[in-house]
């Protein structure tokens, strides 16, 4: 029998244990001794520990599934405690030979139990996939969303394949952090401390015994998480580079293939697949370290056991069968001490990830839109004193002190040499980028006083290199109007001398044009992107060089159309002179100032820079004209 002296002794022993396994558990964790630990790792575990509550934060909408999953989770372990247990009633019975009825006792409740526990575990199991599917799938959209209301300087900062990767990987990995961290956490706490309990109750001192192994495995721990964190934070950013390069050299082909640069982006792209082996195989390499200490550790102690257990058995204190049941429990107690000492470490990787996660999900765009939204829209765009430099390089002024009145319902046209700042005007009015000094009105308010969408509706823009997305060409012209009819869609196409082309296409309008429009010719990508920014009913239109695409016969129907109606303000972007002769107003860029301004005659009569550039165009007209010639 075991005195209350004895039993006391266990507690006390038991509880100091457990408290040194806490203790190594979270010193392990923390990657450093407490009492050396350093303000920047106290304000690293603070912002952890604010990271994770913002995650658990986030399951709420998934508050029932969770709670159904713990349940299942609390029978699955429970039941599970009681397996090996009974197990050895059954050791026990088959040795004496005699209690036939414990025997088929304890092999009824071995067959609940185990029903119990594989219920328990599949119901749970199942919650939790649904769980992170549901999570990941709300995480994605939200970093999705914020990503896509980005300013396009952002964009030109960070590589697509971080984007990518934090989108597809850290989001899975933050989906780990309730599901299946805390899940197994609290798993393996409940059955731990419920084994200790049974092994308390089977033989107190090999109980203490097997509790050394927390701190021992605490140690093995310290030596491995700081590392393999380390490493994996390495790897992580390696794989963004692979994928970002991955990423160029496919949406570049066509440049890839005519400057046969298809062996240097394969030797770039293996070099970075290389140092991301590398950093794998160490990792890789570090963990096997790991898992071979930590094995060793544990039959160490097993063995020990063992040899300590033959003389209690001798002694009477353990039958045959709660030995073997110990031993079961043992085995277990081994893994779930190392989970629960690993499992923070886990815990903080995730959290890890979600920190890039909020990174850009808490980034607010430079210009934050407003609530206007009138019903009258006169068209009235002014760049009052504009400084603009782009992000990537912000030492180059690309507009310096700008200033330029485009009259409504009037065309504007601005010319000059390459690099003047005459695409940046109209990213500007876009809304693409915000300048550093200045401002730009329309009717008289500020751009970023608009609604988001009615700002996109009034304003819109045909680039000399049209964006086409894959799908039909009925969504390609009614991209981001979803209420926008097809009666809208055709009358737009007409105006941009579409229509006749797409309805010789045997689907029509719902003809899927190919990745990029890839089915389409260039003529035929710039006519859809026409009637894209046409049915939008536009008080603003920008074309950025979108003659040079078109025929002649295109070009006039196109004119027609525009000046039919009511006539938008129209702003001409024009690197080919013979398009702006007709424009109510020439605007001459150079060096990001207004050089000169005027009608075409004007301009032409003061013989400066416009005029300039009107004679060598001219003389390169001629010039061309006779080498068709002589062809």
């Amino acid at each position: 029998m075991v005195g209350w002296g004895d039993f006391r002794t266990a507690v006390t022993c038991t509880v100091a244990a457990v408290v040194g396994a806490l203790f190594w558990g979270l010193r392990a964790a923390a990657g450093g001794a407490w009492e050396k630990e350093k303000k920047e790792e106290k304000e690293e575990k603070q912002r952890s520990r604010e990271l994770l509550v913002r995650v658990l934060r986030l399951y709420k909408p998934d508050a029932v599934l969770l709670l159904g999953a713990f349940s299942f989770l609390l029978l699955s372990v429970l039941c599970g405690m009681f397996i090996p247990f009974y197990t050895g009633k059954v050791i026990d019975s088959l040795r004496t030979g005699q209690h036939e009825q414990e025997f088929l006792s304890a092999i009824l409740f071995i067959s609940l139990y185990s029903l119990g526990s594989s219920l328990g575990a599949g119901c749970r199991g199942g919650l939790f996939l649904c769980v992170i599917a549901s999570f990941t799938r709300r995480v994605k959209l939200r970093l999705f969303g914020s990503l896509a209301n980005q300013e396009i300087g952002f964009f030109e900062a960070v590589k697509t394949g971080q984007l990518t990767t934090c989108l597809s990987d850290d989001t899975t990995l933050m989906s780990r952090t309730v599901a299946l961290n805390i899940n197994v956490l609290l798993r393996t706490l409940i059955l731990t401390l419920g084994m200790v309990v049974l092994m308390l109750s089977l033989s107190w001192r090999l109980t203490l015994m097997v509790l050394l192994e927390a701190p021992i495995t605490g140690v093995i721990q310290q030596l491995y998480q700081s590392r393999h964190q380390r490493l994996s934070e390495e790897l992580r950013d390696s794989v963004a580079r692979a994928n970002a390069a991955a990423n160029e050299a496919v949406s570049g082909a066509w440049l890839v293939r005519s400057f046969h640069a298809e062996r240097g982006e394969a030797r770039r792209y293996g070099d970075l697949l290389m140092d991301t082996h590398r950093l794998k195989t160490s990792r890789d390499t570090v963990r096997a370290l790991y898992l071979l200490a930590r094995r060793f550790s544990g039959v160490s102690l097993q063995v020990a056991v063992l040899l300590c257990s033959r003389q209690v058995v001798q002694r009477g204190h353990m039958t045959t069968g709660s030995l073997l049941t110990f031993l079961i429990y043992q085995g277990e107690m081994g893994d779930n001490i190392r989970t629960l000492i690993s499992i923070v470490g886990n815990l903080l990787t995730s959290v890890g990830a979600a920190k890039k996660v909020f990174e850009y999900l808490d980034r607010k765009p430079q210009c934050t839109m407003g609530t206007l939204a009138p019903d009258q829209l006169s068209g009235h765009v002014t760049f009052d004193h504009v400084t603009f430099s782009y992000p990537c390089q912000p030492e180059k002024q690309v507009l310096q002190d700008f200033s330029l009145d485009l009259r409504p319902g009037k065309v504007t046209a601005l010319v000059g040499p390459s690099g003047g700042g005459k695409t940046t005007c109209a990213s500007l009015l876009q809304t693409l980028y915000q300048p550093q000094r200045g401002q730009i009105l329309l009717d008289g308010q500020t751009l970023c006083s608009y609604q988001h969408h009615y700002l996109h509706k009034k304003v819109t823009v045909v680039s000399q290199e049209p964006e086409i997305l894959s799908g039909s060409i009925r969504d390609n012209i009614a991209y981001g109007l979803p209420d926008c009819s097809l009666d809208d869609i055709q009358e737009a196409a007409r105006k941009a001398n579409a229509h006749n082309f797409i309805s010789q296409l045997k689907k029509g309008y719902d003809t899927e044009v190919g990745e990029r429009g890839g089915q389409l010719s260039k003529s035929e990508k710039q006519r859809v992107a026409i009637a894209r920014a046409l049915v939008r009913h536009p008080r603003v239109l920008i074309l950025d060089e979108v003659t040079s695409s078109l025929d002649t016969d295109s070009e006039i129907k196109v004119q027609q159309a525009l000046s039919s109606g009511p006539a938008p303000t129209l702003l001409v972007i024009a690197h080919s002179l013979r398009t702006v002769q007709n424009a109510d107003h020439i605007v001459v860029i150079g060096q990001g100032r207004v050089q000169e301004q005027g009608s075409h005659q004007q301009l032409m009569a003061a013989r400066g820079s416009y005029y300039n550039l009107w004679e060598k165009h001219q003389s390169s007209s001629v010039a061309a004209a006779g080498h068709h010639g002589d062809c």
